[in-house]
């Protein structure tokens, strides 16, 4: 078959050349990104064969080198001393003022006067609101007059009288002209006084336009404005007046208490109460119990008790929800641990005892007593002077070795240096080597930089 030959042959070898041009012009791109990929495989080979040393450091830290035993427990400890331990009942009281007082107007008008302001201190007697005083001063006006009538006709009368009786020890009269006279005078006598005392009547009516305080207190929200046509039926009055100072709480406590504490009410002893805001955080009041009440509730079972406090900062305030805490005995010179520190389980109660010396736990069972939300009384087993856990005892052992806050961490022991082979770099040097710092690629071929190609042809 004859080969072609002329122009043909020409554009033949030059379709040849440029692919091959082209497809040498390709080749250095999948070249760099296959060593891209080489050199993301050898760098996670570096991680991976790194971590198994972390551990093993993080392993040595946390227990002894080559022992097998953990390192010693962080834990938190007391001391077991000697206290007064106050034996307390804890209740749910309310803010109950000793007087509350609604003033209202106590005869028809209208409100000409309102003297006080809202929320102020009043004094017993103030003034704090006026009705239009006119009528009632015209209706004592009137009362008066009617008994200056009856005073002159009772006198005039009791003239008469006395004529008369004269006139009958002369035998100048009857007998019953004297006898209906003498009626006359009993009857302007009652008249007279009914007078009076329709005077006094109109006097207290004036009187009451005036509305003053029955108490000493803290006025509250007036229910009334000048001018309105005040009734003596209102139900809201005029204002409400509230005693601040002193103040009363008013809370029960189990029928299982009122024996302990009314022997001492009855032997005169003084029984403080302490009152804390709703989280029990900040102290409000101290004060002392003044009375309990006079029978039990049988649906619940409390009794209810009253206490009194001074108020004089006004820290309370009526209807206040409040927490009380009411002192009744005080365990004297007990042996006390906290809370925190006595655990129930299989042994029952106990402790974890920690030895000063070796600073090893045991397990110490005791007898406790009275306890408050901070501290145990311990009846047996423990001594003033010893040592408990406090915290951190879910993760202790017979026998395990603690440390406490103040202790100085032992220094980590340093692990000695594998010597590196003669002639070798060490194992994270030939870990890390690459391409780009002169080592061997994978395939055992020169860097695309300065060698053959994969191909085997030239670099471009």
């Amino acid at each position: 078959m004859l080969s072609p030959t002329g122009p043909q042959q020409h554009e033949a070898t030059t379709a040849a050349g440029g692919a091959q041009g082209s497809g040498k012009r390709r080749r250095p791109w999948l070249v760099r990104i296959v060593w891209l990929l080489v050199l993301a495989a050898a760098t996670a080979a570096v991680v991976v064969f790194l971590r198994p040393a972390e551990n093993a450091q993080t392993a040595q830290r946390s227990f002894g080198p080559r022992s097998g035993q953990p390192a010693a427990m962080p834990v938190g400890a007391a001391a077991v001393t000697r206290a007064d331990i106050p034996v307390t009942v804890q209740a749910l009281g309310t803010v109950t003022p000793l007087a509350t007082v609604t003033a209202r107007t106590r005869v028809a008008g209208q409100i000409t006067r309102i003297a006080f302001s809202e929320g102020q201190q009043v004094e017993k007697g103030a003034l704090v609101a006026e009705v239009d005083p006119r009528p009632y001063q015209l209706a004592l006006d009137q009362s008066r007059g009617q008994l200056a009538r009856d005073e002159a006709e009772l006198k005039s009368a009791l003239t008469d009288l006395a004529r008369y009786q004269s006139l009958v020890r002369q035998n100048a009269i009857a007998r019953q002209q004297l006898d209906t006279q003498t009626a006359t005078v009993s009857q302007l006598q009652a008249t007279v006084q009914a007078s009076a005392a329709a005077v006094r009547t109109a006097e207290l009516n004036l009187e009451y336009t005036r509305t003053t305080a029955p108490i000493a207190g803290r006025a509250g929200l007036r229910q009334i404005d000048e001018g309105n046509y005040a009734q003596t039926g209102d139900t809201n009055g005029l204002v409400t007046i509230t005693q601040m100072a002193p103040i009363s709480v008013l809370f029960s406590v189990p029928e299982d208490q009122v024996t302990a504490i009314n022997r001492r009410l009855t032997s005169g002893e003084t029984l403080p109460v302490t009152l804390y805001d709703r989280n029990r955080v900040n102290k409000l009041a101290e004060g002392r119990l003044a009375t309990l009440d006079n029978l039990i509730d049988t649906t619940t079972g409390t009794v209810r008790l009253r206490a009194v406090f001074d108020n004089a900062d006004k820290a309370l305030f009526p209807n206040q929800f409040v927490n009380v805490e009411l002192r009744i005995d005080t365990v004297r010179d007990a042996v006390v641990i906290p809370a925190s520190a006595r655990l129930s389980g299989a042994p029952g109660t106990y402790a974890w005892l920690i030895d000063k010396d070796s600073k090893t736990v045991s397990i110490r069972p005791i007898t406790t007593g009275y306890s408050t939300s901070d501290v145990v009384a311990v009846q047996e087993g423990l001594q003033p002077g010893d040592l408990v856990v406090t915290d951190g005892s879910d993760r202790l052992r017979e026998g395990m070795q603690v440390s406490l806050p103040g202790d100085r961490p032992p220094a980590p022991a340093a692990s000695p240096a594998a010597p590196a082979a003669a002639g070798q770099p060490p194992r994270e040097s030939r870990q890390r080597r690459t391409p780009a710092n002169g080592g061997n690629n994978p395939a055992g071929r020169a860097s695309p930089a300065g060698g053959a190609s994969p191909a085997g042809g030239a670099s471009p």
